[in-house]
Protein backbone atom coordinates (compact mmCIF):
# COMPACT_ATOMS: atom_id res chain seq x y z
CA UNK A 1 0.00 0.00 0.00
CA UNK A 2 2.91 2.31 1.05
CA UNK A 3 4.41 1.38 -2.34
CA UNK A 4 1.29 2.71 -4.22
CA UNK A 5 0.69 5.38 -2.11
CA UNK A 6 4.39 6.69 -3.31
CA UNK A 7 3.32 6.12 -7.22
CA UNK A 8 0.41 7.86 -6.87
CA UNK A 9 2.57 10.96 -5.30
CA UNK A 10 5.53 10.58 -7.78
CA UNK A 11 2.57 10.69 -10.88
CA UNK A 12 1.38 14.08 -9.93
CA UNK A 13 4.49 15.76 -11.00
CA UNK A 14 2.95 15.18 -14.62
CA UNK A 15 0.55 17.78 -13.39
CA UNK A 16 3.37 20.16 -13.17
CA UNK A 17 4.59 18.96 -16.64
CA UNK A 18 2.11 19.57 -18.22
CA UNK A 19 0.61 22.57 -16.88
CA UNK A 20 3.63 24.46 -16.23
CA UNK A 21 5.08 23.30 -19.76
CA UNK A 22 3.29 21.41 -22.01
CA UNK A 23 0.44 23.82 -22.02
CA UNK A 24 2.24 26.93 -22.60
CA UNK A 25 4.24 25.50 -25.43
CA UNK A 26 1.23 24.32 -27.26
CA UNK A 27 -0.70 26.88 -26.39
CA UNK A 28 1.85 28.79 -28.07
CA UNK A 29 2.29 26.71 -31.35
CA UNK A 30 -1.32 26.62 -31.79
CA UNK A 31 -1.76 30.45 -31.55
CA UNK A 32 1.28 30.42 -34.33
CA UNK A 33 3.25 32.22 -31.67
CA UNK A 34 6.21 29.50 -31.20
CA UNK A 35 8.37 30.35 -33.68
CA UNK A 36 11.02 31.19 -30.71
CA UNK A 37 10.39 27.48 -29.27
CA UNK A 38 10.44 25.79 -32.74
CA UNK A 39 14.27 27.58 -33.31
CA UNK A 40 15.44 26.78 -29.87
CA UNK A 41 14.75 22.87 -31.26
CA UNK A 42 16.49 23.52 -34.09
CA UNK A 43 19.58 24.95 -32.24
CA UNK A 44 19.75 21.96 -30.21
CA UNK A 45 20.41 20.05 -34.02
CA UNK A 46 17.29 18.59 -33.98
CA UNK A 47 15.99 17.70 -37.81
CA UNK A 48 12.61 18.81 -38.87
CA UNK A 49 12.21 21.23 -35.96
CA UNK A 50 8.66 21.60 -35.97
CA UNK A 51 7.73 18.21 -35.56
CA UNK A 52 10.13 18.03 -32.76
CA UNK A 53 8.99 21.10 -30.97
CA UNK A 54 5.74 19.88 -31.60
CA UNK A 55 6.14 16.27 -30.08
CA UNK A 56 8.50 17.65 -27.02
CA UNK A 57 4.94 20.40 -26.13
CA UNK A 58 2.65 16.78 -26.79
CA UNK A 59 5.25 14.31 -24.34
CA UNK A 60 5.05 17.42 -21.72
CA UNK A 61 1.40 17.90 -21.94
CA UNK A 62 -0.56 14.89 -22.97
CA UNK A 63 1.97 12.36 -21.41
CA UNK A 64 2.18 14.65 -18.49
CA UNK A 65 -1.45 13.95 -18.49
CA UNK A 66 -1.67 10.35 -18.79
CA UNK A 67 1.24 10.24 -15.96
CA UNK A 68 -0.94 12.35 -13.61
CA UNK A 69 -3.73 10.10 -14.00
CA UNK A 70 -1.82 6.64 -14.18
CA UNK A 71 -3.12 5.96 -17.60
CA UNK A 72 -0.24 4.27 -19.86
CA UNK A 73 2.16 5.14 -16.98
CA UNK A 74 5.81 3.54 -18.56
CA UNK A 75 5.13 4.46 -21.92
CA UNK A 76 3.84 8.26 -21.10
CA UNK A 77 6.83 8.10 -18.94
CA UNK A 78 9.93 7.47 -21.26
CA UNK A 79 8.70 10.05 -23.55
CA UNK A 80 8.42 12.60 -20.66
CA UNK A 81 11.67 11.28 -19.62
CA UNK A 82 13.47 11.22 -22.80
CA UNK A 83 12.38 15.29 -23.35
CA UNK A 84 13.37 15.94 -19.90
CA UNK A 85 16.97 14.02 -20.66
CA UNK A 86 16.85 16.59 -23.71
CA UNK A 87 15.85 19.62 -21.54
CA UNK A 88 18.75 18.59 -18.38
CA UNK A 89 21.59 17.33 -20.55
CA UNK A 90 21.30 19.27 -24.23
CA UNK A 91 19.51 23.07 -23.66
CA UNK A 92 20.66 23.15 -19.80
CA UNK A 93 23.91 21.54 -20.38
CA UNK A 94 23.51 19.70 -16.66
CA UNK A 95 27.15 17.52 -17.57
CA UNK A 96 29.03 20.85 -18.49
CA UNK A 97 27.58 22.98 -15.12
CA UNK A 98 28.58 19.97 -12.99
CA UNK A 99 31.95 19.83 -14.32
CA UNK A 100 32.41 23.38 -13.97
CA UNK A 101 30.66 23.43 -10.19
CA UNK A 102 33.58 21.20 -8.87
CA UNK A 103 35.89 23.28 -10.37
CA UNK A 104 37.28 21.08 -13.62
CA UNK A 105 36.62 23.57 -15.93
CA UNK A 106 36.49 27.48 -15.24
CA UNK A 107 33.24 28.81 -17.63
CA UNK A 108 32.52 31.67 -18.19
CA UNK A 109 29.40 32.55 -15.42
CA UNK A 110 28.01 34.82 -18.89
CA UNK A 111 27.76 31.35 -20.75
CA UNK A 112 26.79 29.26 -18.31
CA UNK A 113 24.17 31.77 -16.95
CA UNK A 114 22.65 31.66 -20.70
CA UNK A 115 21.90 27.63 -20.43
CA UNK A 116 19.17 28.05 -17.81
CA UNK A 117 18.98 26.27 -14.43
CA UNK A 118 18.75 22.00 -15.34
CA UNK A 119 17.82 21.33 -12.10
CA UNK A 120 13.56 20.80 -12.33
CA UNK A 121 14.22 18.93 -15.51
CA UNK A 122 16.68 16.52 -14.08
CA UNK A 123 14.11 15.98 -10.96
CA UNK A 124 11.16 15.65 -13.88
CA UNK A 125 13.75 13.16 -15.26
CA UNK A 126 14.35 11.12 -12.46
CA UNK A 127 11.16 10.95 -11.33
CA UNK A 128 9.79 9.90 -14.85
CA UNK A 129 12.55 7.11 -14.77
CA UNK A 130 11.17 5.70 -11.50
CA UNK A 131 7.61 5.36 -13.15
CA UNK A 132 8.92 3.76 -16.31
CA UNK A 133 10.77 1.06 -13.78
CA UNK A 134 8.41 0.97 -11.47
CA UNK A 135 4.56 1.52 -13.46
CA UNK A 136 1.89 3.57 -12.14
CA UNK A 137 0.70 1.12 -9.14
CA UNK A 138 -1.81 -0.22 -7.21
CA UNK A 139 -4.39 3.47 -7.58
CA UNK A 140 -4.00 4.40 -11.29
CA UNK A 141 -6.45 4.81 -13.50
CA UNK A 142 -5.19 1.77 -16.45
CA UNK A 143 -5.53 -0.69 -12.84
CA UNK A 144 -8.59 0.80 -12.42
CA UNK A 145 -10.00 0.47 -15.79
CA UNK A 146 -8.35 -2.93 -16.42
CA UNK A 147 -9.53 -4.57 -13.34
CA UNK A 148 -13.02 -3.65 -14.36
CA UNK A 149 -12.62 -6.39 -17.78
Amino acid sequence: MTKDLTLSILRLAGIGLAVGHGWPKIARLIAGDGERFILAVEALGFPMPVVFAWAAALAELVGGLAIALGLFTRVASAFAAFTMFVAAFVRHRFHQQVINWIGLQNLDQEIVGSWGNPELALVYFLVFCALILLGGGRYSLQRLLWRKR
